[in-house]
This record gives C-alpha cells, sequence and structure tokens, in this order.
C-alpha cells in the first residue's frame, strides 16, 4: 500500500489538475460511468463534531474508495488544527486491496474549490464582473482563489457571521489585484457571482438579496438541518447539483423541496451541462444555482491524481499491508 501523507500534498497537487479531475468526474458521473455510494454523516456527541464518510466507484477511471472524516469546530481555537479533517482511501477494484492512504485536509478544500469553480465556468454569464463571497473562513480563500480564475473579475465584495474574519478574503482579492468591500447582505446583489462557504443551520442570503443573472455557488450545506440560502432562491433560480440524490437530502435543495417550493425533477447534474445534454444557462436574466454538497468521488479523483503524481516523483510511501 501507498501512503502520501498530509504534508506532501501541496507540493503535488495544483488548482489546475484539482479542477480537470473534478470536471471529469462530473462529467462520468452525468453519463452514469461513475456513482457514489450514501453518505454516513453524523454527530458523534464529542467535541460537537461531525463525522462520516463518504465514497464511490469510477468505472471509466477504475477508481475505487472512500473519504472518512468531518468538522471539528474546536479545532483550531484548542489545537491550533484546521477544523475540517479527513483522510482518503483507495482500493484496488479487481481484488478490493488497500491500494493508498493519502492527506484529506488540502485536497477537500482544493477539490470544494473546484466544483465551485467547474460550476462558474459552466453556469455564470461570461461578463461576470463583480464577485461575492459568503463566508470567509479556511475553506473561502481556496474557493476565491479559483473562481477568481474563471471570469475577468474586476472586484470581490464579502459578507461574514464573524466581521473580523473578512480580512482572509480581503488579502486574496488584494493578491489578485482587485479591490475588496465588506458589504451587508442586501449589498449581494451588486455581485455577478455569489459563494456561499459557510458552517450555518439557517439562512442568511435572501431571494432578494439576489439581482437577476447572478450565478450562486452554495457550498457548505452537506449535512442534514444545515441551509446557507432562503428556500424561496432555489425557486426563483434554475438548479444545479454535483448528485441529485444528495442535494435533495443533504444539500442546500432539501429544504425547498421539502417545503414544496421545487420538485426533485428540477435538479439537474452540473455534469449534463459539462457533457452537453443540458444547456445550463440559457439567458443573461436567468439565476443559476449550483448546491455543492460535495461527493466521494471527487475526493477519490484528485486523490488518485495525487497518488500518480507521487509515486512518479518517488515521494509515495510503500508499506507492506
Amino acid at each position: 500500500m501507498l501512503i502520501v501523507p498530509e504534508r506532501e500534498i501541496a507540493d503535488l497537487m495544483t488548482r489546475e489538475a484539482a479542477f480537470d479531475a473534478v470536471e471529469k468526474v462530473f462529467a462520468a458521473m452525468a453519463a452514469r460511468d461513475a456513482y457514489n455510494f450514501p453518505v454516513v454523516r453524523e454527530a458523534i456527541g464529542h467535541e460537537d463534531a461531525l463525522y462520516g464518510f463518504k465514497g464511490g466507484f469510477d468505472q471509466a477511471g477504475l477508481t475505487l474508495g472512500m473519504k472518512a472524516g468531518g468538522y471539528w469546530p474546536n479545532n483550531l481555537e484548542k489545537r491550533g488544527l484546521i477544523n475540517h479533517q479527513s483522510t482518503v482511501f483507495l482500493f484496488d477494484p479487481d481484488t478490493g486491496k488497500a491500494k493508498a492512504m493519502v492527506g484529506g485536509n488540502l485536497l477537500t478544500a482544493l477539490r470544494t474549490a473546484a466544483a465551485s469553480s467547474v460550476s462558474i465556468k459552466h453556469l455564470a454569464r461570461e461578463d461576470a464582473k463583480v464577485i461575492g463571497m459568503i463566508g470567509a473562513g479556511h475553506q473561502a480563500t481556496f474557493q476565491l482563489r479559483a473562481a477568481l480564475e474563471q471570469r475577468g473579475f474586476e472586484k470581490v465584495i464579502g459578507w461574514n457571521y464573524h466581521p473580523e474574519m473578512l480580512p482572509n478574503i480581503e488579502k486574496v482579492a488584494s493578491e489578485a489585484g482587485l479591490p475588496f468591500e465588506a458589504v451587508e447582505l442586501d449589498g449581494m446583489g451588486e455581485a455577478d457571482v455569489i459563494i456561499s462557504i459557510t458552517s450555518a443551520f439557517a439562512p442568511s442570503l435572501m431571494a432578494d438579496h439576489v439581482a437577476p443573472g447572478t450565478h450562486i455557488a452554495c457550498m457548505g450545506t452537506d449535512t442534514k438541518g444545515k441551509q446557507e440560502v432562503e428556500s424561496a432562491l432555489l425557486a426563483k433560480a434554475s438548479v444545479f447539483t454535483d448528485e441529485v440524490a444528495q442535494s435533495i437530502t443533504i444539500g442546500e435543495a432539501q429544504h425547498a423541496v421539502a417545503e414544496g417550493l421545487i420538485e426533485v425533477s428540477d435538479v439537474a447534474e452540473v455534469g449534463a451541462v459539462i457533457n452537453g445534454t443540458n444547456p445550463g444557462r440559457t439567458s443573461a436574466e436567468q439565476i443559476t444555482l449550483f448546491d455543492g454538497t460535495g461527493v466521494g468521488l471527487q475526493d477519490l479523483a484528485v486523490a488518485a491524481a495525487v497518488v500518480d503524481l507521487a509515486v512518479e516523483k518517488g515521494i509515495a510511501i510503500e508499506v507492506d499491508f
């Protein structure tokens, strides 16, 4: 079995490689060449942690495995560790033997950012100039860096439950040579693209905060009960997702479906847009929304790419297992 430690990931996986891996696996999912297993995600009753498993099998890429991990909200304050902790395990689909164990913390941030970036590429207006960020934590910086590569953005605006964290995304904007402005939520009407990346269980972005033609990427809702945007916003939008089954059960669409504001059939796969079997955005006034629940196949795709790179560079640790 091969081991690729967390410490090696930053020198192996780039944003570009993560984007390519995620775009391809979304397309494979829509073509029914890859599928995810049901998600297990539970509050463990210790340290307020959420822990679970996401896995799947990519028939096209012969990638089988799972990611184990979750969210420990006290890590940063108590231990100086990031709150999201995870490890990816890959298995040989021919024999079932353990093939690799890969540090999943940075990979999770990169693949999550890649997913919203893929949605921006395929759904946002080509003339998008202002990007709005809701959330300013660790993951938000990855989201913004990846998103800025997809359009010729000229300004970044941001809002966070804890305003003192906004310098995190202001720094990313400055690195890109863009002005940053802290706004109230009704100021999001200026944005052409909005990324929401929080761990909230109550909506912050409301339907009347969003202007016609906006693309919204909701990236924080991955558990039953979580919610970042008002259900009425999904009713106004054309809704796309990584996987419909997750979207309507643990994603942002769970609430709109439960309230009868949209039907399951109203939720489309972004992979179908990539494949050309769904037209995606059809007008400049259309509001599009990507419900990024985070699927196991994303993790497997980026982990498999990292293992190949680690072997190529002689970094992978081989153990008898």
